[in-house]
């Protein structure tokens, strides 16, 4: 008995004909376009990365202005 993976089954229930031409080891024809769809995949999740970080950098940002504000309002009360 084989041990069917993760991505055979989301292979399957995309295209079960996609699926049964992989499992009889035919390649697909449309290979540019995979390639164009992973490069477009990776572009994506740079932007999410960086999205993230300028997220946590305003955050930090935000955060050094408010205790920068309450430093120069205690100081002059005092």
């Amino acid at each position: 008995m084989r041990t069917l993976r993760a991505s055979e089954l989301g292979s399957y229930l995309y295209c079960q004909r996609a699926w049964w031409y992989q499992r009889q080891g035919m390649e697909s024809r449309n290979l540019a376009e995979m390639a164009g769809g992973t490069q477009l995949h990776r572009a994506h999740g740079r932007r999410v990365v960086i999205s993230g970080l300028m997220r946590i950098l305003a955050w930090v940002l935000l955060l050094a202005g408010l205790v920068l504000l309450v430093f120069i309002l205690t100081t002059e009360l005092i």
